[in-house]
């Protein structure tokens, strides 16, 4: 059986807990933006249940073009108004930098990146970029940003304050 095989079993026991219909607006008026690595648990770790908040997860949880559009759709259509960026300790994206992303990708496939991958060498900086991003961003009407780094080794969450 594959990984997928077992996921795909493993919806029956969520429809024994699945909480029925929700808004589609996030009940919690906030937008939570992460780093896809599999040992952060973001809604767990925040406190949030099905329905509280859109999360928006990437390599770095760093904010791209992409982000920034997840970000204005969930204000404008869906009524979010606060954003906050979490980054953590051990990131692969701190231990790497552009030039080995992109080398890796061109060795397994042939082609090249068509856009950085965002590393970056300090997460509390980064987390200080996501934030200016967002907050400079035009198009976004956050009422607040802020900004937080999860310590994958104690699960602990610190706030990252903008300088």
């Amino acid at each position: 059986m594959s990984e997928i095989d077992r996921m795909l079993a493993a919806t029956e026991a969520w429809t024994e807990r699945f909480p029925g219909l929700l808004p589609a607006p996030p009940s919690r008026q906030v937008v939570v933006v992460a780093c896809m690595d599999a040992r952060i648990p973001v809604e767990a770790v925040l406190g949030l249940e099905p329905g509280d908040a859109h999360v928006l997860r990437n390599a770095g949880g760093v904010v791209t073009d992409d982000t920034l559009r997840s970000i204005a759709v969930s204000q404008h259509l869906l009524g979010t108004e606060a954003v906050l960026f979490m980054h953590h300790t051990g990131c692969g994206m701190q231990k790497a930098d552009e030039q080995m992303v992109a080398d890796a990708v061109l060795s397994a496939t042939g082609h090249r990146l068509p856009w950085p991958a965002q590393t970056f060498t300090d997460c509390d900086e980064d987390v200080r970029l996501s934030m200016r991003l967002a907050s400079e961003a035009p198009y976004l009407a956050s009422t607040e940003v802020r900004g937080a780094v999860y310590d994958v080794a104690t699960g602990q969450v610190r706030e990252v304050v903008q300088a």
